[in-house]
């Protein structure tokens, strides 16, 4: 199976100066495809930072999806022949969101909104995603983007697989209080949905916030390929063979221990994970009534 070299840029920002962070982010790019990378994931709000105090303050700073940002990346990944995934506050027709472009040598290839919204930083202030999960195909693979808390709910990473992602690409704030997610969690929406993923946060202090590091990328059976530090500035390159998540069923010993992620699934039963919370509120307050009657 053919195999691709995925760069992880964890790096410290600057709020507030996005020109500084293109700069940094163009050098990792040509840095990571002279180690022969196809693919450089940059943290969740590299190109602005992340710890503003409100809405008002960030705004300066939001882009379109078509602004100077993904054109310098553009130039560069045109450049360098790599596709390059960064975080960045998107401006849309009045509203704003935590975004990462995906862009290659073409220009844009897409993106993300993030969909689950953390009472932290930027983020109180922003709207949620509105739009569907999706699955951007790349000349060697297809990769599927979420962005920082969207781990802790195991349904994006789930939809995603159904969709056909060998990779799904976190970008990343991790603050000290996050660091089970490094821990445990990277590794099992890895494990249960048999996909590559590859993990990236930022380093260094930011009003306050000292950033965990921790970066990584793991194997679709839930092992560690490479994990960075907590602190310093790292590229990370790790080989991967993408094609793997594609053979869901595992055979540990044939005809006694065989299992398939996908095929052994029970959707039938699992109706009240897609309702509003209300409804499960409802839901719940019956079975209670029921269980004491």
């Amino acid at each position: 199976m053919p195999k691709t070299n995925i760069a992880c840029a964890q790096i410290d920002c600057v709020i507030g100066r996005p020109e500084i962070n293109r700069e940094k982010i163009i050098g990792r790019t040509r840095a990571a495809a002279e180690r022969d990378a196809k693919l450089v994931i940059f943290p969740e709000c590299a190109l602005t930072g992340y710890a503003f105090e409100s809405l008002e303050e960030a705004v300066p700073f939001a882009e379109t999806i078509d602004g100077p940002s993904s054109e310098a990346l553009a130039n560069v990944c045109r450049e360098t022949g790599v596709y390059a995934a960064a975080g960045f506050i998107e401006s849309d027709n009045g509203k704003f969101y935590n975004s990462v472009m995906l862009v290659g040598p073409d220009g844009v290839v897409g993106s993300y909104r993030k969909t689950h919204l953390p009472f932290l930083g930027i983020d109180r202030f922003l709207s949620p995603g509105d739009r569907p999960f999706e699955v951007l195909e790349l000349p060697f693979g297809k990769i599927g983007l979420n962005i920082c808390y969207d781990i802790s709910f195991p349904e994006p990473a789930r939809v995603l697989k159904l969709l056909g992602a060998e990779l799904i690409v976190l970008v990343t704030n991790w603050p000290p209080g996050a660091w089970r997610s490094p821990e445990f969690v990277v590794n099992t929406r890895a494990l249960e949905n048999h996909l590559f993923y590859a993990a990236v946060n930022r380093v260094g202090n930011e009003r306050g916030w000292q950033f965990i590091g921790r970066s990584k990328v793991v194997d679709c059976n839930g092992d560690t390929l490479a994990e960075a530090g907590a602190e310093a500035d790292e590229l990370l390159i790790v080989e991967t063979e993408l094609a793997e998540a594609n053979h869901n069923h595992i055979v540990n010993v044939p005809g006694a221990y065989e299992f398939d992620r996908l095929a052994d699934r029970r959707p039938e039963l699992y109706e009240l994970v897609s309702r509003g919370s209300s409804e499960v509120s409802d839901k719940l307050q019956f079975v209670a009534e029921a269980s004491t009657s």
